[in-house]
This record gives C-alpha cells, sequence and structure tokens, in this order.
C-alpha cells in the first residue's frame, strides 16, 4: 500500500467577497494555503486505480477528495456570484453547462476539472473513474442556488443548440430531418412528429440520444408552421419486440456501466435541456416579442409497450398522454441507485404522495389498464386504435388558447424557482449516486 501522509485537512475561512476581476486571486490564495487541491492530485498518482485500492487505500483517497470539495463548497458559498460574473461577462454572455465548466477550469485552475481530466476519465468504465464529475456538481449546484446567477444559466439552457439551428432550413423547407436516434417530420396539419427511433435498444437513452432529442425539441419549437408536438417510439427490431412500437427503456444501463453516461452531457443536459425546454418553450431573440422571449407549443406522448424510466419522466412534462392498453410505466431509478431526473419534482403533483413513493422508492410498475394509471395517463385506448386516438388528440391541442393555458398551468405547477432549487440539489446528488459503489455494482452486471 502506498500511503502519503498529511497534517489534519482543514477549509480556510475565505475573506470578503470581492469583485470578479479579482475572484481568481482568492481562490488561488485558498487552494495554495490549505493544499488540499494539490494533495487529491498527488495522492491519487501515489495510489493503484481505483479498482485495485484497498479499504485502507479508498478511505484514503476519500478523506483527501472530502477536504478539497469541502474547500470549493466553501468558496463557493461566498463567491458563486462573482465567479459567474467573471466567467460571463457579468451575465452578458449565455453559457450553457458544458461551455461555463469549461471556462471555470481555465479561470479558475482546480476549481473544476480540466479537459485533460475529464478526457482521462472518459476512457475508462464507471468503476475504475475517480469521480471527478463530483466536483462539477458542487460547482454547479453553487450557481444555480443563486437567484441571481441560476436563473442566467437556466436561461442559457432554453436557448437553441448550435445544431438545431444549423437544420432549422432544412426542417423549415422540406418538413423532416432524421437523425440516428430520433425523427422528426411536420405534417401538413402543424403537427411536428418525434419518433424515437433506436430500434436495436427500445429507445435506451445515452448522450447521441439526447443531443438528438433536443436538436429535435428546437426544431419544433422554432418552425413556425408547427403548432403541436407529438412524442412517440417507432417500431423496433429488437428480438423481443420486433415489429412493435415502444416508448423507452429509460437509461441505458450498459453506457452507465461502462462510463459513456456523463453528468454534464447527459444527466444534467437532459434536464435543464429538452425537457424543460417542451414545459418553458425555447428561448429567442426576436425582435418586437415583447410579450415573451420563449417559443412554447403543447405537446402528447402516446405510449405503446412502455415507458421506464427516463421514458416516464416524459410524460410528466407533457400535456396530454395516451396509453395502449396493454403498456406500462415505472421508474426504477432508485432500485437502480440513482435518482430519476426530476420526477422527485414533478410525480408528486399528478398522483399525491403515497402512490409517489410506491413507484421511486418501492418500484411500483404502473400498468395502464389499472385505475392508478389514470392519475398518470389521460386516455387509455386498445393498441389498435392507438393511431387514431392520436390524431384526435392533437387536434385537440391544436389553439391558441390551449398554449396560454399550459403556459399559465405549468407556471402554477413548477414555478421556475423551484424548479431551480431542485436542480440545484440534483446536480451534486446525481454525481454521487453515480459514483456510489451500490450503484457501480448493480450497473456492473450489465457491462
Amino acid at each position: 500500500m502506498t500511503t502519503v501522509r498529511h497534517g489534519p485537512a482543514r477549509t480556510p475561512a475565505p475573506p470578503a467577497t470581492p469583485g470578479h476581476a479579482d475572484v481568481r486571486d482568492v481562490w488561488s490564495a485558498l487552494a495554495a494555503s490549505s493544499g488540499a487541491v494539490a494533495r487529491v492530485d498527488e495522492l491519487t498518482k501515489a495510489l493503484p486505480e481505483p479498482p485495485a485500492r484497498t479499504p485502507g487505500e479508498r478511505a484514503e483517497a476519500a478523506a483527501a477528495k472530502d477536504a478539497a470539495r469541502a474547500l470549493r463548497a466553501a468558496f463557493l458559498d461566498t463567491y458563486a456570484d462573482a465567479v459567474y460574473d467573471r466567467l460571463t461577462g457579468g451575465r452578458t454572455v449565455a453559457l450553457r453547462i458544458g461551455e461555463l465548466l469549461e471556462a471555470a477550469a481555465t479561470e479558475l485552475p482546480g476549481l473544476v476539472p480540466d479537459e485533460d481530466r475529464l478526457a482521462a476519465e472518459r476512457s475508462r468504465p464507471q468503476a475504475a473513474k475517480e469521480g471527478h464529475e463530483i466536483d462539477q456538481g458542487v460547482f454547479l449546484r453553487a450557481v444555480l442556488r443563486s437567484p441571481t446567477a441560476g436563473p442566467h444559466l437556466l436561461d442559457a439552457m432554453l436557448r437553441p443548440t448550435p445544431r438545431a439551428l444549423g437544420l432549422l432550413d432544412e426542417f423549415t423547407r422540406t418538413g423532416e430531418v432524421r437523425m440516428e436516434s430520433v425523427h422528426v417530420e411536420r405534417g401538413d396539419d402543424g403537427v411536428a412528429r418525434l419518433t424515437m427511433c433506436r430500434d436495436d435498444r427500445l429507445n435506451a437513452e445515452d448522450t447521441c440520444q439526447v443531443d438528438d432529442m433536443e436538436t429535435a425539441v428546437d426544431l419544433a419549437l422554432l418552425d413556425p408552421a408547427v403548432r403541436v408536438g407529438l412524442l412517440r417510439g417507432g417500431e423496433m427490431s429488437h428480438p423481443r419486440y420486433r415489429g412493435r412500437r415502444v416508448f423507452s427503456a429509460g437509461i441505458n444501463l450498459k453506457s452507465l456501466s461502462s462510463g459513456d453516461i456523463p453528468l454534464v452531457g447527459f444527466l444534467l443536459r437532459r434536464e435543464l435541456g429538452y425537457l424543460h425546454k417542451l414545459v418553458r418553450g425555447v428561448l429567442t431573440d426576436h425582435p418586437g416579442q415583447w410579450h415573451s422571449p420563449y417559443v412554447d407549443k403543447p405537446w402528447v406522448a402516446a405510449v405503446d409497450g412502455f415507458a421506464i424510466g427516463g421514458g416516464a419522466q416524459l410524460l410528466l412534462v407533457c400535456d396530454h398522454v395516451l396509453a395502449a392498453s396493454d403498456a406500462y410505466l415505472s421508474l426504477p431509478a432508485a432500485k437502480e441507485g440513482i435518482i430519476p431526473g426530476v420526477a422527485n419534482l414533478r410525480f408528486t403533483r399528478y398522483t399525491g404522495p403515497r402512490l409517489a413513493r410506491q413507484v421511486i422508492l418501492g418500484g411500483r410498475r404502473i400498468r395502464a389498464a389499472e385505475p392508478a394509471a389514470r392519475l398518470l395517463v389521460d386516455e387509455v385506448v386498445e393498441p389498435q386504435d392507438m393511431d387514431a386516438a392520436v390524431e384526435r388528440c392533437v387536434a385537440r391541442l391544436d389553439g391558441a388558447a390551449v398554449l396560454a393555458n399550459r403556459r399559465m398551468l405549468n407556471l402554477a405547477e413548477e414555478p421556475p424557482d423551484a424548479f431551480r432549487a431542485y436542480m440545484a440539489e440534483f446536480a451534486l446528488q446525481q454525481a454521487l449516486r453515480i459514483y456510489g459503489q451500490d450503484v457501480i455494482d448493480k450497473v456492473g452486471r450489465f457491462g
């Protein structure tokens, strides 16, 4: 066993709040005086790779990381707004979470992991990583907690992605964009049909699917010819469900085990990106659009087969949900060891606290045909009647009054500050969960 000895860790008290111009000097002085950040690097280089460490070595590494994280958290508790202002030019630049973290790594070395550390982590399975993403969670929790920086970051994440803007002309001209995970088509009826098409893996979610879904949602929201959006799963080639439609199997656990489900690029981007856009709309800068900077539209979800995990979370942000009578819904995240996105905030609103706990904590599966499903599903039809029911539903939601009222309902049911506070804590807690030994052991079966 290789042991690096140090004195007791302590977290220096930060000095009075500086302006954003000299916050870098304050962080550098704190990190240097405590030695906590440098200690982690020194120790992890001397120890074996994480899977080969003894219990004592793991405890030693965990103690060093905890000391460094305590320093970062104390610094950000005082300086989050000053840091954010420095990175965004006094909130004049809209940076998405990945861009913000990249800027922080450059401007304040040691506060968050830099690209070299992240690149090294990306090449490893989850069990072999050091957990640098937890430091990203510490940073984002502090930023999102701030009533000044947090709303600015949320708005940055509601802006259309560069990829969507690059495809917008094609979509408005042809009415169709086909991506690896999602096909989006605009019909003559003003409906944008988003079909999830990972047919070989039951629409299990990975970073590709998150990117494609956000692109598709942006296109549907930005195209003025679209009035209603529809989410549905396509036909599967998977042997067990060949030729049948499936909505979603949720997170791809094999990808999580192999280390390919990143905190920022998947778990946070998904919630702050396309799912939040389904609720609030996309943020635009159209001149003269004085009544609202957001472009939002009603959304319908049609569930064939099952909506597991992230698939069930999608239903909670749609305005009308149809399900085939043989479909079912579940949120097995707690069984897997992780947090089911924003479902902990939204599910109780639909079902009440007791059923929410049965589903989220106990893993209860809700079948579309049982009475409890009517708390989550608006309409249950026989599988052969789904296509006709979908067409009737999207027609009902096509109206200006529907749009105005769904906007007010969303403000009443999920105030932006409540969402921001939830996401602040989620950023850290989900980061901790994906590095929990219980999660690593469970998802290792899928590796």
